[in-house]
């Protein structure tokens, strides 16, 4: 099989090539072979291109620089791959569905919507993903208490840098979310498709039979209506009370406990409620802003 036109063939498969450099460099795929090794944290590679890509890791460098926004890659691919963000240019068509990506990796994770390949396996249930990123998220949230990112205002804790980022908005005015129809805008994304539903009549909505109040989701209006029932599924452990969803009681077993998991990120007292640190980091700050002053 003289594929490449070359007089040096492979004994494992067949291929011809051109030097006998490039025959020995292909054999290392057969044989496993990795001569190259990195001097920083001692990962082999079978080709010296691999290991001098691989050590700009460790080094920072990204000689590759897109000339519309300036983004620096540390290899050509990338940068070919992110070319394709600007130009729209999408060679990988699905067969199935005939949608368009800008990579052959985009499209083997859309292929598994149709084939119902699920290859990441969670090894502490029975769940299964498409994609390994939604199996780690997985695994964070569901199977693992360690909250590694606090909020620097208030000291919450938080699974992901990203959740602390859009907690963080509750103690700025920020307000990066805007209605498209007046001049409202919004910390949260869910709070603007709830005013676009009330206010401009915009999205699915799920009605209440009693009030007519309307919600986003069909579960939120079950728990609403169940308020309106007097149904409180909900039993304290310390103490008769019931309450109709599982944050009241939660904010409610406070009572019974000396936990305070809430800190004020500027004096370092501890609170009990997110409410009662965030009355406090109001005033404290003030304090905070007038001793700056003197």
């Amino acid at each position: 099989m003289n594929i490449h036109g070359g007089k040096y063939k492979c004994s494992e498969c067949g291929k011809c090539f051109a030097t006998h450099r490039d025959l020995t460099r292909h054999g290392r795929f057969h044989s496993g072979e990795k001569p190259f090794e990195c001097s920083v944290c001692g990962k082999r590679f079978s080709q010296a291109g691999h290991l001098r890509t691989h050590s700009r890791i460790h080094s920072g460098e990204k000689p590759y620089t897109c000339k519309v926004c300036q983004k620096t890659f540390r290899e050509a691919a990338c940068l070919t791959r992110h070319m394709r963000v600007h130009t729209g240019y999408k060679p990988f068509i699905c067969r199935v569905c005939q949608k368009a990506f800008s990579d052959s990796g985009s499209l083997n994770i859309h292929m598994r919507i149709h084939t119902g390949d699920k290859p990441y396996k969670c090894p502490l249930c029975d769940k299964s993903f498409r994609q390994c990123g939604a199996l780690q998220s997985h695994k964070r949230f569901m199977h693992s208490n360690r909250k590694p990112y606090y909020c620097p205002y208030c000291g919450k804790l938080f699974k992901t840098a990203d959740n602390v980022k859009q907690h963080a908005r509750v103690h700025s005015d920020t307000k990066p979310y805007s209605c498209r129809h007046c001049s409202e805008s919004f910390r949260w994304r869910n709070t603007l498709k709830l005013h676009l539903l009330k206010s401009h009549n915009e999205g699915t909505s799920f009605t209440c039979h009693i009030c007519e109040k309307k919600f986003m989701k069909k579960s939120i209006l079950k728990g609403h209506i169940q308020r309106h029932e007097g149904v409180k599924l909900y039993v304290c452990d310390e103490c008769p009370d019931c309450f109709c969803t599982s944050y009241e009681l939660r904010m409610h077993q406070l009572v019974h406990s000396d936990f305070k998991g809430f800190c004020c990120g500027l004096c370092g007292k501890d609170f009990k409620r997110p409410a009662a640190v965030k009355r406090h980091f109001k005033r404290c700050s003030d304090c905070v802003e007038c001793d700056s002053m003197l």
